[in-house]
């Protein structure tokens, strides 16, 4: 469960992790608490014949498919150390197989940054490693990691609560995988671009029949599967928790209208001929009948927010009232891996109405207000000043309206930044 670089460093630490072997404790989610359990199950699992996952070892999983000579390494997680050291552990119990492809479902660096853990340059330029990608990978990891990645990276870091202790009062997980690691950011280009559904390649013997997702989890993504194997690999697009549509770090609002669309092609396509689906985060799940039933309620769900949202839009509602009062129906809420352990559903809808309306609800008195210090200073003013604004949020707190005090006391922050006092409330 560790991974160090070569000064020592520790640059992954699942073990970090084990107090949730405990009973879940008061202040989690108890909902959370298992997900966390069973994301945190580290090591080398096999999936069907041939196709072996190394999880645990990063924010994703890293899929490796056994060739005619060698492997074909699916998603190389986020960091060359932790790449390196799942190959490692592959190799341990499998063989000394060279790396023969790399595949990058989609646009994000959980999926590529390690790829240099697993193969070389001069594998890739000498054709002895191929990296295959959706069309538009590069340029759209150039808009994340470089257009605005200063910002997503600082923003990322709230996200995932990553400098957070590890316990039941700090980190206990991210509900997508435990935590990002740390180390060397690495990135090949692609030598293989995929275009269209229904491109076929045989890499090392292996069929692999690709279909096209751009604008669902990631602008540039996609899902494939592996006849010979009756292996369906779903990318990002289908894994056991409500996704977001739009992610606290930043990023382009996803198309939930297209998500489940394409996830209604998946089932078309594949379903009745898969035995196993897996995808770069999570665990597998087997059988024809249980892979169509995730499948069918992960397409529900996101096809279920965007009509609804849309429909109270139409109606005159704004995101944060939509957000207010949208729940899920029992024939989705009833599985487990539709809860938001990772995206919620008061984010996805307010990312919804983003997407179609803008950052304005409407309300002319929204146009131009001032900008957080100011608006700060003049609410603390007219509240009272800042005793009288926390000797109201401490009664609000005993009451328990939690959301009300973070939002007044917020003021007072952004008013006295110095005010431990109303920090710590």
């Amino acid at each position: 469960g560790l991974v160090a670089d070569s000064d020592g460093k520790v640059l992954w630490n699942n073990d970090s992790y084990a107090f949730l072997d405990e009973d879940c404790p008061p202040t989690v989610n108890p909902s959370l608490w298992r997900q966390s359990k069973l994301v945190a199950k580290q090591g080398l699992f096999a999936v069907t014949d041939s196709i072996y996952q190394i999880r645990g070892l990063d924010l994703s999983n890293m899929t490796l498919i056994e060739g005619d000579t060698g492997i074909i390494v699916i998603d190389p997680l986020i960091s060359r150390e932790t790449a390196a050291a799942g190959l490692a552990l592959y190799r341990e119990h499998r063989g000394d197989r060279p790396v023969v492809a790399v595949i990058y479902t989609h646009s994000h660096i959980d999926h590529f940054g390690g790829v240099k853990g697993v193969t070389t340059d001069d594998d890739v330029a000498a054709g002895r490693c191929v990296i295959v990608a959706p069309t538009g990978l590069v340029e759209h990891a150039v808009e994340e990691n470089v257009y605005a990645g200063t910002a997503m990276a600082r923003r990322a870091a709230y996200m995932y609560g990553a400098a957070l202790p590890r316990g039941p009062r700090g980190s206990v997980g991210a509900g997508l995988g435990q935590t990002t690691s740390t180390g060397t950011l690495t990135l090949i280009s692609p030598t293989v671009s995929i275009s269209k559904t229904g491109h076929t390649e045989t890499i090392d013997g292996v069929r692999i029949e690709f279909q096209m997702t751009p604008g669902t989890e990631a602008p540039s993504e996609m899902n494939f599967y592996f006849p010979d194997l009756r292996a369906l690999c779903m990318a990002e697009n289908a894994t056991h928790t409500l996704h977001n549509l739009l992610t606290l770090r930043g990023a382009l609002v996803r198309d939930p209208h297209v998500w489940s669309a394409y996830l209604t092609e998946s089932i078309n396509r594949y379903a009745s001929r898969s035995d196993v689906l897996f995808a770069s985060h999570h665990w597998p799940t087997w059988g024809t009948e249980r892979l169509t039933e995730f499948l069918s309620l992960q397409r529900d769900l996101y096809g279920y927010l965007h009509d609804q949202t849309l429909r109270r839009i139409n109606q005159g509602w704004t995101g944060l009232e939509i957000a207010e009062s949208i729940e899920l129906p029992t024939a989705l809420a009833q599985a487990w891996h539709t809860h938001g352990y990772y995206g919620s559903v008061s984010h996805n809808v307010k990312a919804i109405y983003q997407r179609y309306m803008g950052w304005f609800d409407g309300n002319p008195a929204h146009l131009w207000e001032h900008p957080p210090v100011e608006s700060a200073k003049r609410h603390v003013e007219f509240m009272g000043g800042s005793a009288e604004v926390l000797r109201k949020a401490r009664e609000s707190y005993e009451r328990g309206d939690f959301r009300w005090v973070a939002q007044v006391v917020n003021y007072v922050v952004f008013a006295e930044p110095d005010n431990v006092e109303a920090k710590n409330l």
